[in-house]
């Protein structure tokens, strides 16, 4: 696994401008991810990542593009001592994703018949690094999630850490 790339691809039974709101609404990011964004989401605005009380803003934390039902690109956030500490993870593991490129991801959105085809591209990874192995995890729950609070009206309970 030598690429700066992780592609993860599923449908859901929903509409483009449902997904949009998923993607963009804090009240439901928090549902599904436990992280809540703070932006207007308009290209170049900064981006304050909220998660389990925890404020992380950085300037480097933008919204790199938002076509509303179609596309929305922003840069991963920042890692802090802070957050590190929240999810368990040890100081030489959090000194190694401090160490790495900042990243970017990308969820394209498009229709598919009844469903809605979500591409997310998570790109700019070192390519063996940890922070590719760590939403290598990540994004499969956080989707799968995110398609069953669409589908259900209820996300997925959190994994057990």
């Amino acid at each position: 696994m030598d690429s700066d790339t992780f592609v993860y691809t599923t449908y859901i039974r929903t509409t483009p401008e449902e997904l949009w709101k998923a993607l963009t609404d804090p009240g439901l990011t928090r549902r599904y991810w436990g992280v809540a964004f703070e932006t207007d989401w308009s290209p170049g605005a900064p981006m304050v990542w909220e998660e389990g009380g925890r404020r992380t803003a950085d300037p480097g934390q933008v919204v790199l593009a938002a076509e509303p039902g179609r596309l929305l690109s922003y840069t991963w956030h920042t890692f802090t001592p802070a957050w590190a500490d929240a999810v368990g993870l040890g100081h030489e593991v959090y000194e190694g994703l401090a160490a790495e490129p900042r990243s970017r991801v990308d969820f394209a959105i498009e229709p598919s018949g009844d469903t809605v085809r979500l591409t997310v591209t998570h790109g700019g990874l070192a390519p063996d690094g940890t922070i590719k192995e760590l939403i290598g995890e990540g994004w499969p729950a956080i989707v799968s999630s995110l398609k069953s609070l669409l589908e259900t009206g209820e996300e997925l309970p959190e994994p057990p850490r």
